[in-house]
């Protein structure tokens, strides 16, 4: 048998590429291959919050696999890439409680497909065109709705929540450090930060060069917001030490639980120092919002009307998140998550920052690309970390925003923080439960579970600041991470909502980690029966936990037989 020429398989090939030219035949090709795809997932679903039962990942058999020598259909592929998705939690269903994910809307699935088609490169508008323009909409959009100028503000989508911290800290050592980006940074550039900040901040110190020893962290009260007179005494010490501070970051909203630190106050003590010390320089300050920034669409909400509804104690949290939120205009640059509360598709990350011209620290020559930027107006190549981006961030964002609007985002934000408000009512009511941040006014609920007998009066109290309690609190640590597995067991039969835990809610004074059970809600298909649901779950597993410690004590068969 005659062996196939390269044209003869490449006419097969070009069978598998959307064509450049209109073909309603292949069109439509293109378009069954895609319904065919979804077809075979939504055979996957079930009452489970997962996609298929069978979800067993076998990483040694992943690691042999050669790449093939034969060329295969697109139906043969696309039955290899459902198969990947077997196990993967379905962020939309109302058992999905686990942690800050959330469902993707239509619109922005579809912003995020059509650029997998068309294949926009971000670096320059002219191979971007109008989804260029609508990263330049999107940055708009956001500028304004935190209280920006937009006819200063600019912005570049990047790679997510951690990217937008790289880009910020990077400002702040080209304003402590002139020229960094030819001669490197100085020995001497700190940053301060809460305690409850995401853990990426020693990551991306680490990757800049700073190390993540100069990551000073600041204590944090119990509503996880920095201690400001905490920071003025450290940002003092250091700044007569020698030290320079490269950036003060502000977490507005943390994974866990939603703490927002005082922009206000970071603010003017910001400027306090500058004036006080005659710095040379002006310490940056980021805005860590990837979850926080939505609430900025109640900025100009009328509470007292409460035209949309929202129950007294809902509104009180609404209310309390926006006063802080509301002063993200205070910071120099604000990074901004649309995959988390804004619905998107991973990875949709902006980063914003207040005066455009700052950019300009991190531009590059345009001899250094001679390549690049021969045509067109907008080219953020010249000054982003990244040369090559994709645009379906951009337009899933783009999409969202014209989707909601402010009153689409209010309704969905103030429900998740209603359902989230209507779980803590019920595990306050509910005797072996302690809600950990009672005084939240976010979507997450972070909760503690203790055996019969024990007094949720008193416990927590006593295991937060007793060091003879110690050996208490790792015991009902680990009663919480037995409750937690059993579970997540029943999630996975589909006969329980799917929480997940936090090894260390924040520390004792003592300095021991309080573990925590997790709710976060984020689908807007959660309603009542389903935080009420999570209190039943607790209840069973309590009683499951307690037949298989009971089974284990000496002298006690199997079974209690």
């Amino acid at each position: 048998m005659a062996t196939a020429t390269y044209h003869n398989i490449l006419k097969q090939i070009r069978e598998d590429f959307p064509r450049p030219t209109s073909d309603p035949r292949h069109d439509a090709y293109l378009v069954f291959s895609i319904l065919r795809a979804l077809d075979q997932v939504d055979a996957m679903k079930s009452e489970a919050p997962f996609l298929a039962k069978d979800h067993h990942q076998d990483h040694e058999a992943a690691q042999e696999m050669q790449l093939p020598d034969d060329i295969a259909d697109v139906e043969k592929v696309t039955q290899l890439l459902v198969s990947q998705l077997h196990g993967m939690p379905v962020w939309g269903h109302p058992y999905s409680q686990m942690n800050v994910v959330a469902p993707p809307s239509i619109p922005s699935i579809i912003g995020s497909l059509l650029p997998a088609i068309y294949n926009p490169n971000l670096v320059s508008d002219d191979s971007s065109c109008g989804v260029g323009m609508a990263e330049v909409n999107v940055t708009a959009m956001v500028s304004s709705l935190i209280g920006y100028d937009p006819a200063e503000a600019t912005g570049v989508f990047t790679f997510g929540g951690t990217g937008t911290l790289l880009y910020g800290l990077k400002l702040g050592i080209e304003k402590a450090f002139p020229g960094a980006m030819t001669n490197g940074v100085g020995q001497n550039g700190i940053i301060l930060t809460s305690s409850q900040s995401h853990h990426c901040r020693l990551n991306v110190a680490g990757w800049l060069g700073l190390g993540e020893k100069n990551v000073i962290e600041v204590p944090t009260d119990f509503q996880n917001g920095m201690q400001i007179d905490q920071l003025e005494t450290v940002a003092r010490q250091a700044i007569e030490n020698g030290k320079k501070i490269v950036a003060l970051v502000a977490t507005m909203g943390t994974t866990d639980a939603l703490g927002i630190d005082d922009l206000e106050a970071i603010w003017l003590l910001r400027n306090q120092l500058v004036d006080e010390y005659k710095l040379d320089y002006s310490p940056h300050i980021h805005a860590d919002a990837v979850i926080g920034w939505a609430w900025s669409v109640f900025n100009d909400y009328d509470f007292e009307k409460n035209e949309l509804g929202f129950r007294p104690r809902t509104l009180r949290a609404l209310a309390t998140a926006c006063r802080r939120v509301s002063k993200l205009h205070r910071a120099d640059s604000v990074g901004i998550d649309f995959h988390k509360t804004g619905f998107a598709p991973y990875v949709s990350s902006l980063f914003l920052v207040r005066a455009r011209q700052e950019m300009q620290r991190l531009a590059r020559r345009r001899d250094e690309t001679p390549y690049l930027f021969q045509t067109g107006e907008r080219h953020p190549g010249l000054y982003t970390l990244e040369t090559s981006r994709s645009g379906g961030s951009v337009l899933a964002a783009y999409a969202n925003l014209h989707l909601f609007g402010k009153t689409g985002m209010r309704t969905v934000l103030g429900h998740i923080v209603e359902m989230a408000e209507l779980l803590r009512e019920h595990l306050e009511k509910c005797e072996s439960t302690i809600v950990l941040n009672s005084g939240n006014v976010g979507p997450a609920t972070l909760f503690r579970v203790y055996p019969d007998g024990v007094d949720t009066g008193t416990i927590l109290e006593r295991e937060r600041s007793d060091p003879a309690a110690r050996d208490e609190l790792r015991r009902h640590n680990s009663y919480n991470r037995q409750i937690f597995e059993t579970l997540r067991e029943q999630a996975m039969q589909g006969r329980a909502v799917h929480i997940s835990m936090t090894s260390s809610y924040r520390k004792t004074d003592y300095g021991e980690p309080i573990v925590g059970l997790k709710s976060f809600v984020l689908s807007p298909f959660i309603d009542s029966q389903h935080v009420e649901l999570v209190v039943q779950n607790v209840l069973e597993a309590k009683k499951v936990v307690a037949g298989r410690n009971q089974s284990r004590r000496p002298g006690v068969a199997v079974g209690g037989l």
